[in-house]
């Protein structure tokens, strides 16, 4: 039986025996019993991990009231264990949930070109070195290879190179990278499991092994907490003679604003994140990201779109920027090719109307022509000498000519989000100390796009492994939460070691999202300190429920000690605490400025 369909049960049942409860004191016992009996095993199990949590008091109070035949205190009891533990299970399964559609995505077969020459699908695990395989154009390389024909790949998701890249005939490539051109044929020299994606997921399986927090809000409140409930109890009892009275401390004891107030303030942050796009993977995750001090970013789709995209463009004279880009757009719509893709979205976003072109031609990865009115148009690769009026600098450029005479050219570049600056400097408003750029790609592009957006401290040219170790090595010496942020599989060993990992999920990147503990739905950076913004209040929301609803829990545990009140009285006192803290709990629910 799985976690969520027992505290279902739990919940209902208890439920269902306090009610009846009233007409039938016997289903009170049923209902004291149904809540000790999990608890008991809670309790054990937190010994068995070396924690300390809130749920011995539960299990004592249970004990005393039943012992003492104040069942109705004792079916309260379960009925408050049950609903904080349905609230827990309500959360984990909600993020699961909103993740699935992600994660669905990962690849699980590939084709095989069989000797007759024709394309038999396999799963990856059936894959053997020597077979030909077929990656479509989109599609990811499922093992490590040689390249039968050239072909253009997108490596950004394993070097953090985010323009495409050409790969000519016998040169080897590696699993994990996509096709951003024409489909190609390669042969496997590695099986699935031997190849650099598996690699870097076994990284991720070993970086995983981390400890959970080992203390949780509620948990480091009832490690103060409960000894003094404790002694009170055994206070009353040895001074007076009366177990009453210490069962009277134990129930007013009952940590019902940890039990429930603490995990609705952290419901309530989980559920505000989901709403803005942010999938946040359980509780102790939200607790962590509320106490974010150091955070790292990869550079290629995360402070940049990860692609490439149009950033200026340069005409001969009487045409203008418009037409050259109409012209490209026209061509390119018959391609491809990831920066035909790229000029094709450019036009359609200025609502450029795509022309009807004729007796279209493609060199993959080189060129692409075609005829308009009768005129023959190439938009590919610069392949004569930049003229007076060509000054672009990109990495990349796009000529286009009309007759073979150049008539403009398209400079692209992985531009920097818009969003991008003000993030760096929101993350500090919201009390982040450290912030570093960690990028695979080179010293020079890496150092550019820092000062851009305004980050001091930078680390290039990082591989999976190298990010790994800076991960931990900061680990060690903050205070609060390390936050790692990134979208590519040579990110997700860091995602998986760190505090907290980010992985900005908009575009799929499966090995990224599966090993971190947030996921970005929304393609925007700036999630990320409005996540951060959240979790910080939904941790101090809990905290302040906590504080105040033990403050009123010892006020009434002295009128319990001293007599004052009766178990089953200190049972509906401690309903009246859990309402002002549960109230002030849900206020977490209110929307939240990244800039608080």
């Amino acid at each position: 039986m799985t976690k969520a369909r027992f505290s279902w049960i739990l919940f209902i049942s208890t439920g269902i025996t306090l009610s009846f409860g009233f007409s039938q004191n016997e289903f009170w016992v049923i209902g004291g019993l149904l809540g000790l009996i999990p608890a008991v095993s809670w309790v054990i199990n937190d010994l068995r991990q070396k924690t300390f949590g809130s749920d011995i008091l539960a299990v004592l109070a249970l004990i005393g009231t039943l012992l003492t035949d104040e069942l109705f205190a004792a079916s309260v009891i379960a009925f408050m264990l049950a609903s904080g533990r349905i609230l827990e299970s309500w959360a984990e399964g909600r993020a699961e949930r909103q993740l699935k559609s992600l994660i669905e995505r990962v690849p699980r077969t590939t084709h095989k070109v069989v000797s007759n020459g024709q394309l038999t699908e396999i799963q990856l695990s059936q894959i053997v070195v020597g077979d030909r395989l077929l990656v479509r154009s989109g599609e990811i390389v499922p093992t490590n290879g040689q390249l039968c024909v050239s072909a253009i790949l997108d490596e950004s998701a394993l070097t953090g190179e985010p323009l495409p890249i050409t790969r000519n005939e016998l040169e080897p490539i590696n699993s994990g990278i996509v096709n951003a051109g024409a489909p190609f044929e390669f042969i496997a020299t590695s099986t699935s499991e031997q190849s650099t994606y598996s690699a870097i997921i076994r990284l991720v399986k070993t970086a995983h092994e981390k400890n959970s927090p080992s203390i949780r809000i509620a948990n480091k409140w009832a490690i103060k907490f409960v000894p003094v409930a404790l002694f009170m109890a055994a206070a009353a009892w040895l001074i007076t003679g009366e177990v009453e009275r210490a069962v009277a401390v134990l129930v007013t004891a009952t940590p019902c604003p940890l039990i429930l107030a603490v995990p609705i303030a952290i419901v309530s942050g989980l559920s505000q994140s989901a709403k803005n796009g942010v999938i946040i993977k359980g509780g102790a995750i939200l607790e962590l990201l509320g106490r974010t001090e150091v955070v790292l970013l990869d550079k290629t789709g995360t402070l940049t779109h990860g692609g490439p995209t149009v950033s200026k463009i340069q005409t001969s004279q009487g045409y203008s920027t418009d037409e050259i880009l109409q012209l490209a757009a026209s061509i390119d719509q018959y391609s491809t090719h990831i920066v035909a893709k790229t000029l094709v979205k450019a036009a359609k976003n200025k609502n450029l109307e795509l022309l009807k072109i004729t007796d279209v031609s493609e060199i993959a990865g080189h060129a692409i022509e075609g005829r308009y009115q009768d005129e023959l148009i190439t938009v590919g690769q610069l392949s004569t000498k930049a003229p007076v009026w060509l000054t672009l600098d990109f990495p990349l450029i796009v000529a286009v000519s009309k007759s073979n005479q150049l008539i403009g050219a398209i400079g692209l570049q992985d531009a920097i989000r818009v969003e991008s600056k003000q993030v760096i400097s929101d993350l500090k408003a919201v009390g982040v100390r450290y912030v570093a750029l960690v990028t695979g790609d080179k010293e020079s592009t890496a150092h550019q796009v820092a000062n851009e957006v305004g980050i001091e401290n930078v680390y290039a040219g990082v591989s999976a492994e190298g990010k790994l170790e800076i991960t931990r090595g900061l680990m060690q010496t903050a205070k609060g939460s390390v936050v790692v942020v990134g979208d590519g599989i040579n990110d997700a060993p860091a995602l998986a070691a760190a505090d907290v990992g980010v992985a900005m999920g908009a575009k799929g990147a499966t090995a990224a999202s599966e090993a971190a503990d947030v996921v970005i739905v929304e393609d925007s950076i700036d999630r990320l300190t409005l996540a951060i913004a959240i979790a910080s209040n939904s941790r101090r929301k809990a905290i302040q429920a906590a504080g105040m609803g033990m403050f009123l829990s010892l006020i009434m545990m002295l009128l319990g000690a001293f007599g004052f009140i009766t178990p089953s009285q200190g049972a509906i006192a401690q309903e009246f605490i859990d309402v002002i803290s549960i109230i002030w709990a849900l206020t977490a629910l209110l929307p939240v400025n990244k800039n608080i």
